[in-house]
Parts: structure tokens; sequence; C-alpha cells
């Protein structure tokens, strides 16, 4: 008992059990809970947020097991964390107890504890009177209690929490101020459901968690579970599930529920994330190397809890992508000036909007003081400027789409448009095996560090219209924060060089 203490892992591989009605012979329905390697990361996961006192959040795709993961570690703190007082919730009572019911959250619970052998439970323990609705007891003052609705967070201090399937809440804002001051520990688990929502909004504030990386106190951590995660899944079972997904017109509940496309069900999304997820390794996909320009990109930070990101391609293979809170334009700067020239790149682009002024003025002076050497031309970029080539075409050399000056609103939208053709153009080539100029498509690396962020963000803005008709790019829909990390890659597909000929460039 002291050894499982200390090892809730080997607690679970060794006495939790898990239910699967599809099993079908000599498969039993109730299977040992044998962990693969993400869950095992996933308990690591728990662990860090309840000894750092942190709020956690799950992304996570169906079918993983994250439901019963959590049951499994409430059953662990249950029975070896004297005193222990768990919490769980979710959007209807009967989802979070129903007796009989597996599907049920309480029922795995239960299942879990009534498989234990009868010199780990705990002294004076009666399944009968210690296991009733939504709350089991261990006679030795630890607790697991259920709420629903509007009354999650009102039963008291907790551990910990979990709230399941917490993007589908309807108020979430009155479980939120409950939750507030009953638990330093909340963990959000479901899958997702558009960005109108709390859970997005925690989700792009949170820190993505990795083993081993250090996140900033007060940071919501983020465990992302995606498909390819669970051992028994590959890509002929996507591709299977997708096709009849497909052929049923539940392609939008598909990539909601296995893609985690936070966009999958709204409309006027400039770059669909599946368009995003092709370019994903697409240099490796379709054969061809890093060849051309090295262009870096600064989005400096404008408002409090808002986020600098720097972004860095070599030719159309984007290089880097990070983001950070700490420290005002001036350092910001400076960190992307030096981040520039240990990458080797040749020019380095900034928001020239607002706060940017202070990135012109830093750069300066250290263009002054010799710290930029030649190599590395620092250059304004924007956002609100009048289209480039605005006599041209919409659809270079097609004369019957409009001129640029007529069609987009601005060089921001211009400029997404752009980077949505690459998008386009190499979903195509990955997936119709469309042939198009390298220089016109565009890769995501699957080692960048920040890969799920990017991903996001670059399908979150939407197209709108400006009074007079044209295209405008609304990169803060309802309930999210800005793109920043987009934002810098944006301007890093779209060099705006002075003395250069725009009308001649491959978009």
């Amino acid at each position: 008992m002291e050894f499982y203490r200390e090892n809730p892992v080997q607690w679970i591989n060794d006495w939790a059990i898990t239910y699967n009605p599809r099993n079908k012979k000599p498969l039993p329905k109730i299977m040992p809970f044998l962990l693969f390697k993400r869950q095992e990361e996933f308990v690591q996961f728990l662990m860090e947020c309840l000894h750092e006192g942190e709020n956690g959040l799950v992304e996570k795709c169906r079918d993983i097991g994250a439901t019963w993961l959590c049951a499994a570690i409430s059953a662990w703190l249950w029975l070896f964390i004297p005193g222990a007082s768990i919490g769980w919730g979710s959007r209807k009572e009967q989802l979070v107890d129903r007796s009989g019911d597996p599907d049920s959250i309480f029922q795995k619970i239960r299942m879990i504890i009534n498989n234990l052998p009868g010199w780990m439970l705990p002294a004076g323990f009666n399944d009968q009177k210690n296991m009733t609705h939504m709350k089991i007891i261990n006679p030795t003052g630890a607790t697991i209690t259920g709420e629903a609705g509007d009354n999650i967070g009102r039963g008291g201090r907790k551990l910990i929490y979990f709230k399941d399937e917490s993007a589908h809440y309807e108020r979430p804002e009155l479980i939120e101020a409950a939750l507030g001051d009953n638990t330093d520990v909340q963990i959000d688990i479901s899958s997702v459901y558009g960005t109108g929502n709390v859970f997005y909004r925690r989700r792009m504030a949170g820190e993505v968690w990795l083993p081993g990386k250090k996140i900033a106190k007060g940071k919501t951590r983020v465990f992302v579970f995606d498909w390819r995660d669970h051992p028994g899944k590959n890509q002929e079972w996507y591709d299977q599930r997708r096709a009849k997904a497909e052929s049923e017109g539940l392609l939008h509940l598909f990539a909601q529920e296995v893609d985690r496309d936070y966009s999958a069900s709204l409309e006027g999304v400039i770059i669909p994330a599946k368009w995003v997820e092709a370019a994903v390794d697409a240099h490796i996909k379709l054969k061809f190397v890093a060849t051309g320009e090295k262009v870096a990109a600064l989005d400096v930070a404008d408002e409090g809890g808002d986020k600098n990101a720097l972004a860095m391609r070599y030719g159309v293979v984007l290089q880097y992508g990070e983001h950070w809170g700490e420290g005002d334009a001036g350092e910001s700067a400076r960190r992307a000036v030096m981040e520039s020239l240990n990458a080797g790149m040749g020019e380095l682009y900034y928001d020239a909007v607002g706060v940017g002024a202070a990135v012109k003025s830093e750069t300066n002076r250290m263009k002054k003081d010799g710290q930029i050497p030649r190599t590395l031309s620092i250059l304004p970029w924007l956002a609100g400027a009048s289209p480039l080539n605005p006599e041209g075409r919409m659809i270079p050399d097609d004369l019957n789409t409009p001129m640029n000056k007529d069609f987009f609103a601005n060089l921001k939208a211009q400029a997404w448009w752009n980077l949505r053709t690459r998008f386009e153009k190499t979903y195509k080539a990955v997936t119709q095996g469309v042939t198009y100029n390298p220089d016109e498509l565009i890769s995501l690396p699957s080692n960048l560090p920040n890969l799920h962020e990017i991903k996001m963000e670059l399908s979150q803005a939407q197209k709108k219209a400006t009074d007079v008709g044209k295209f405008s790019v609304d990169k803060k829909p309802d309930g999210t924060r800005s793109p920043n990390l987009a934002d810098a890659i944006v301007m890093c597909y779209t060099p705006v060089r002075t003395g250069v000929d725009y009308s001649k460039l491959v978009w």
C-alpha cells in the first residue's frame, strides 16, 4: 500500500479496470486498465497540477480514455490521500451519476473501487452505505462528490475538481464564479466545441504541458490528447472513419471530435483547419527542401494579457514560432533581433502599428551602436496600409476577378488571403496530387514546439465585409484572443520590400 501511495501509474496498471461494451468475444467487456505512454504522461500531468496548485485543461479527441483516467485518479486519491475531497461535475446529472450506467462518471468510479481486493479497501467500508447517488465516502474522511449544471462548485472546498465536457456548459460563467473560491485545482476535460466559450478562452490563454516543461505560476496547464496518441489507431483507421463521416454528412462533427477542430462548426473561417493539417510536414510529403529567402516577423504585444510572437521561415518552410508575455516592446525587439541573427535571417519585419514605434526606436539604437549587422534588414509592416499591387487582380492574370484595391480592405486582409491561398494549394497537392511550384506552398514541420497553438490560431480568423463590401479580417471572433503567432506568420509570408515590383511576386 505504501508503494502504491507513491505510484499512481503502477496502481492503475495493477488494479484499475475499464469497460468497453464494443469488445467482441473472446475479449471481455471489463478489461484491465493498462495505460499506454501518453496516458501515463497524463497521470503525471494531473499530479503536477495537484502539487503545484494550478488549473489544468484537457483538449481531447473522442475515445482516448480521458474520463476513465480521471475516474481512476479520483479513486486513487480517495484511497490513498486522507481527507481528500474530490469534486466532479458535468452539464447534466445523468452524465454525472446514473445507477448501473457505465457511461456515467460515478459508475466508472464505482466499477474501479468494486474491482479492488478486500484487503485494499479502507476499514469499515460498505459499498451499499458508502457509495450512494453522486457521493462516495471513505470512512477515513476522503470523499468524491458530484454536481451538475449551474450547481457545479456549490458543494464546498475541494482538493481537485474535474469538469467533464466543460466546453458544452450552458452558463459556464456561473460555474467559474462558484469554483474560483472552492478549489485551487480545476481540471477542464472536453472535446472541442467552437470558439465562443470559456473552455476555448482558457485553452488559448494556457500553455501546452509537456513532460519536464516549466510553466509559469498562474498559467493553466493544457494537455492535448490527439488520436495519434492511441496505439490502436493508425492512418487507415482515420481515413475510414473520415470517409464514413463524410458520406453521412457529418464531417463537421468528425472534425470537432477527432481532429479537435475548434472552427469546424463556424462559418467564414479564412483558413480551414483541414488545410492547415495537410501542411504539416508538407515538404516531406511532397519531397521538396527548404530553399530561398530567410524571413522573420515580430508581432508586438499591445495590451494586457497579449503576447509577443516571432515567426521565421526558410523559403516556404516555417522554421520557428515562439511567443512570450514578459518584457516591454524594446526588450521584445532585442530578443527578436538576436533570435533572427542566430538563425541567419536576412529580414526581420515588425508590426509598425501602435507599440511598434518602440521597436523602431530600439532597433535604430541597436544599429547606431553596431549591434545589428548589415546582413539583417529591419523593416516595418503596416497592417492598415493599402493593398500591394492595387491595380493587379485578386487572382493574378485572371481578368474576371476584381482588382486588389477593390477586393481587399487593406494589407492585412490581402496578406491573410495570400496565406490562405498557400494553404489551399498545399492541401490540394497533399490530398489530391495537384502539382504546384513548391514556392507557392507552405510547410509546418511537425517538430515545431508550438505547433498546436500555431494550427489553432491559423484557423481562428474569419472573413467579414466592410461597409463597401471589401474583404477584411476578424482576427478575434467572440470569445477568442488575438492570434499573435498567426499574425507573425502572416507577416512572415508577405514581405513588404521597398522598391520591389509586387506584381511579379508569387503569392
